[in-house]
């Protein structure tokens, strides 16, 4: 699933090609929206929140109808922006949102959440986020209240819940628990500093949104790459004990997922 910096990027390369443009022409191939037409509808904007991206509309400058194209990515959805008649580098079957201006087509692939809402009613479908990583409505005070209150709950799902904080994805997860020291799952509770868990998941996320390959090595180091994300068997960058995969018991709401870390650096509780 991608983190909140993949979605971060995402929102912007669609804000560049839709912005202040008008659509051509709508299709939308779910059967709840198969019949919506958004032709002579213009793009406000394209954001991101947490891991879903919001495409806002309006009619007409007078109209005061808007509306917003909600998409989640999921584990494979993707938006790509072609010329216009481009060929599309995916298949067509996978297509579920295709939207037209005159200087781009913009196409949805196996999207994982697609609706159309009233943008007044964003609040409805994504008020229960907590707060965004990469958002203006930062708060890190009341993630960190989110965070913590579930005590019992270990740390690896904590983060990855949406709901105490919206962003984090597997990847920053596992490097953030390493830079402090702390196996996934241990509970909360017995985090030592949780608030600077969420400050490294933070500072990770913002220094990988530019181009090139995400790394969380720093700018210092020789390569791309991470701590321990997708590192099993490779020697730890910090003691060269072996990286060990493990999985994370499953919580209401989330599944069951992949964790990296270091049995020397991170002891399991």
């Amino acid at each position: 699933m991608p983190e909140g910096d993949s979605v971060w990027r995402a929102a912007k390369e669609l804000h560049h090609a839709l912005a202040g443009k008008v659509l051509l022409a709508s299709d939308f191939r779910v059967p709840r929206f198969a019949t919506l037409d958004l032709s002579g509808w213009t793009v406000d904007e394209v954001v991101p929140r947490g891991k879903h991206l919001l495409m806002r509309v309006r009619e007409g400058a007078d109209s005061g109808r808007a509306l917003t194209i909600h998409s989640h990515l999921k584990m494979e959805g993707s938006w790509q922006v072609y010329a216009p008649g481009g060929k599309w580098r995916k298949p067509g079957h996978t297509a579920r949102c295709v939207l037209r201006t005159a200087s781009a087509d913009v196409v949805g692939f196996s999207l994982g959440i697609l609706e159309v809402i009233r943008t007044g009613e964003e609040d409805r479908v994504l008020g229960h986020l907590g707060p965004d990583l990469l958002g203006p409505d930062w708060d890190a005070d009341e993630a960190l209240r989110r965070l913590t209150a579930s005590p019992d709950t270990p740390i690896g799902l904590a983060l990855l819940d949406q709901g105490n904080v919206a962003g984090i994805g597997n990847i920053y997860r596992c490097e953030s628990c390493f830079l402090s020291r702390v196996h996934p799952a241990v509970p909360v509770a017995s985090v030592p500093e949780p608030a600077a868990i969420l400050a490294d998941a933070k500072r990770l996320l913002e220094a990988n949104l530019g181009a090139g390959p995400r790394s969380t090595l720093g700018p210092r180091a020789p390569r791309p790459g991470y701590w321990v994300y997708g590192r099993e068997h490779q020697p730890c960058l910090r003691c060269r004990t072996p990286i060990r995969r493990g999985t994370l018991g499953k919580s209401p709401g989330l599944e069951e997922r992949t964790i990296y870390f270091c049995p020397n650096c991170q002891p399991a509780p």
